[in-house]
């Protein structure tokens, strides 16, 4: 099974900014439609990002014009820049192959952890 790795994490103070990794692999991964997800403690995971094999992206409203979602199919590796960082903002993030309903399709990492400081 296609595992994905996510990376970057970390604490960073309100208005900061990270970026996140998504490593996979396989040599269909450029056909992959990928989401970032997030859950903080005692809350659902939420999907906040996702962009499909042409790089078409969407984005949930609670990161709009603050987050940006790429990938580089040549490194197998999607991103997630994060600016303009919330204390909302902290949670463990994933990332995920999706269908095209957006549903998860793999078995979840470990994800990364990001925390923002007020």
């Amino acid at each position: 099974q296609v595992q994905l790795l996510e990376s970057g994490g970390g604490l960073v103070q309100a208005g900061g900014s990270l970026r996140l990794s998504c490593a996979g692999s396989g040599s269909t991964f450029s056909f992959y439609r990928i989401g970032w997800y997030r859950q903080a403690p005692g809350k659902q995971r939420e999907l906040v990002a996702t962009i499909t094999s042409g790089d078409n992206t969407n984005y949930a409203d609670s990161v709009k014009g603050r987050f940006t979602i790429s990938r580089d199919n040549a490194e197998k590796t999607v991103y997630l820049q994060m600016n303009s960082l919330k204390p909302e903002d902290t949670a463990v993030y994933y990332c995920n192959r999706l269908t095209t309903a957006d549903f998860p399709i793999l078995d979840w990492g470990q994800g990364t952890q990001v925390t923002v400081s007020s």
